[in-house]
């Protein structure tokens, strides 16, 4: 099969009208309610803005990650997806829009923020090199500028690939992502320590780093999964997607829900067996009062359900349980994210209300959308990438 063969087995199809329609309707409610929100409590409203950073910062960097694995492991299978997770990276454009209100309310999050309180404690002080809001703002936009310029340089070569079908890009690709990925760990590191960790500036993790990242990629791989195959279902995707296909892509999505209780898991029990008073306190606060049944609760959104769910090898295989679990992946992450954040803003207890639904609203709004624009402005599927036919022809 050559490759003219391939553009004619692809036929570039307008996806339903009734995606957009959704997608500004989820955006439309969600900001109604976020502007509210912020006018009734602004700290509350920040915290869960900062939540809806982090999620659509693990889709984002997240999909660019899963890019540049792609080319650096010379995987053919997940080629004709890989348009998809391209598309999902270009949220990485819009994180430094999303930061703004809560940068702008930094001094209601973050207890280092207070020049008071770092004279006093010397903790925070012995901190403060690092902990300051010069070096955070600096840190942090270098951060999603070193992202964005990665994301447009890399893609842009996949994209020229369409019309060109240059081997030479792949392989300029290759060596980006070479370069991109020890940076990616370094960023994403600090990126989670600075926005999250340092809610709690008295408490410290080695593991933190490896936790957001395990729930990153999960995220990333949870969402390329269910617009692949809701695509293919429908009918709007390339021909010669295969139940293998689905299944390397459940396999993962269960590999990588193993590999965060692996990471979670390694965490609380190396704190919990050093009992030291500077790392217990965090866990401890999450089993207090409600939390309690949160955190519990977090073990069986994040790890059992997934886990049951996709231990089959048939589970792995079928499109309506695919599109289920990951749908539930997404959700878990946001679940996640607000055991990881709110217990600084409400420690007594869990605060769930209507202020929490506009934020998860936007951002599956936020999502549609973005993959609407794209999708009619470019290919969703690489035509040009020489593997594309070694992708398709794939089987276990």
């Amino acid at each position: 099969m050559n490759d003219s063969q391939f553009k004619i087995e692809y036929q570039k199809k307008e996806l339903p009208a009734v995606i957009n329609k959704i997608a500004f309707a989820l955006l439309a409610v969600g900001l109604v309610i976020v502007i509210l929100a912020f006018f009734i409590d602004p700290v509350r409203s920040a915290f869960n803005n900062l939540i809806l950073l982090m999620f659509l910062t693990s889709i984002g960097v997240g999909s660019l990650f899963l890019v540049c694995i792609e080319y650096l492991g010379g995987a053919v299978w997940s080629t004709p997806f890989r348009r998809v997770t391209e598309i999902l990276a270009s949220v990485l454009l819009i994180l430094p829009i999303i930061a703004i209100p809560v940068y702008l309310n930094m001094h209601g999050l973050y207890h280092w923020t207070h020049e008071d309180a770092v004279a006093s404690d010397k903790i925070l002080a012995g901190k403060e090199p690092y902990l300051n809001m010069g070096f955070f703002t600096i840190r942090n936009l270098a951060f999603y500028a070193i992202w964005i310029f990665f994301y447009f340089i890399i893609i842009r070569n996949s994209r020229k690939q369409d019309t060109s079908h240059d081997q030479k890009l792949t392989t300029k690709n290759i060596r980006l992502s070479a370069i991109f990925m020890p940076i990616f760990a370094i960023t994403i590191t600090f990126s989670a320590i600075d926005w999250m960790m340092s809610l709690e500036p008295h408490w410290f993790s080695t593991i933190y780093g490896v936790y957001y990242f395990s729930g990153t990629v999960l995220a990333a791989l949870a969402a390329t999964t269910f617009i692949v195959v809701m695509l293919n279902e429908k009918g709007l995707f390339i021909k010669g997607i295969t139940r293998d296909h689905y299944y390397s892509l459940g396999a993962l999505l269960f590999a990588f829900t193993n590999f965060w209780a692996y990471i979670a898991f390694s965490q609380y029990l190396l704190i919990w067996y050093a009992n030291l008073p500077e790392e217990t306190f965090w866990f401890l606060q999450r089993w207090e009062g409600s939390w309690i049944f949160f955190s519990i609760g977090l073990i069986i959104v994040r790890f059992v359900v997934p886990y049951v769910g996709l231990l089959s090898q048939p589970s792995k295989m079928n499109p309506k349980r695919l599109l289920f679990m990951s749908l539930w992946i997404l959700l878990a992450h946001i679940y996640d994210l607000y055991w990881l954040t709110m217990p600084t803003f409400s420690e007594s207890g869990v605060t769930l209300g209507w202020m929490e639904l506009g934020f998860p609203l936007i951002a599956f709004g936020l999502l549609m959308l973005i993959f609407g624009i794209k999708s009619k402005k470019e290919n969703i599927v690489p035509i040009g990438d020489p593997k594309l036919k070694r992708g398709l022809n794939f089987r276990l």
